[in-house]
């Protein structure tokens, strides 16, 4: 399913992209269901609206879908994440999350971030498997990715401009640092693990939605997560419950030393209670 030149690329780097794991069919199946839900009223008030011309307000992202519907759950639980994330962690991973988002044309994007920021795994991190259902380009914002990020801690947060980005947190970068854009085709899985400092601009596109369907998991050895996240289903279905991570503590800063920029656990968290991410 994967090979150890991809496998290789993850460790090295902390994601990769396992291209066509999903069909086509697979592909518009998906899309039609989730356009089925948001025209539902699933996903009302799970982005920071501007205002009733933003377009988010008409396509909130989902949170949690599996939790009541049964095609993510399969999705989550799919045989081919498993076996990618198996061979990307070595061991079978626990599935902890759902999103769907849509990202319609003229949306804001969402600013870097990492996501162990919010999962809290411990012991080690949380991945992720971003799936395309349609092509993401820098057009309708893609991904970025900061390289060399999938081995830093858990950063401090700032707070982002939320002009660009529907979320208010975001990590600070040396200046100078570079993102990588991520461009995928339908059916196209971006793995990442949860250091990996990655966000997404706008959709600049007068047209062309970004859609992507997004899991969480955490390896096989967590103990615990943050409690949004709980209860945390095994590969075969059956639900358990982690021990609650405690919020706060120390995260790292960016310091020059001999001109480079280098991460210290120098920081302390304020913020104590954050939104289901």
């Amino acid at each position: 399913m994967i090979s150890a030149d991809l496998v290789n690329h993850y460790q090295q780097n902390g994601f990769v992209i396992v291209s066509g794991l999903f069909s086509d069919e697979e592909v518009q199946m998906y899309i039609e269901h989730y356009m089925a839900l948001n025209a539902q009223g699933y996903g009302e008030g799970q982005h920071t609206v501007q205002d009733e011309t933003d377009p988010l307000k008409k396509y909130p992202r989902l949170m949690h879908p599996h939790r009541h519907d049964s095609i993510s759950m399969d999705w989550m639980l799919d045989k081919r994440i498993v076996e990618c994330l198996e061979a990307l962690i070595g061991e079978e991973p626990y599935a902890t999350q759902t999103m769907m988002y849509y990202k319609p044309p003229g949306s804001r994007g969402q600013a870097l971030h990492q996501d162990q920021f919010y999962l809290r795994v411990q012991p080690g991190t949380c991945m992720a498997a971003w799936m395309a259902l349609d092509r993401c380009d820098e057009e309708n914002g893609c991904l970025q990715i900061v390289p060399g990020s999938g081995n830093l801690p858990v950063l401090c947060s700032v707070q982002a401009d939320l002009t660009k980005s529907f979320s208010a947190d975001t990590v600070q970068v040396p200046e100078g640092t570079e993102t990588v854009p991520i461009v995928l085709e339908p059916g196209d899985v971006l793995f990442f693990n949860g250091s990996v400092i990655h966000g997404s601009f706008p959709n600049t596109s007068e047209t062309r939605f970004r859609r992507s369907l997004i899991g969480h998991y955490v390896s096989g050895e967590a103990q615990t997560v943050a409690k949004w996240y709980n209860p945390v289903w095994r590969m075969d279905g059956t639900k358990i419950d982690l021990e609650n991570s405690k919020w706060g503590g120390s995260c790292g800063v960016w310091v020059n030393k001999d001109g480079t920029p280098v991460v210290e656990m120098a920081g302390v968290e304020m913020r104590q209670n954050y939104e289901i991410h």
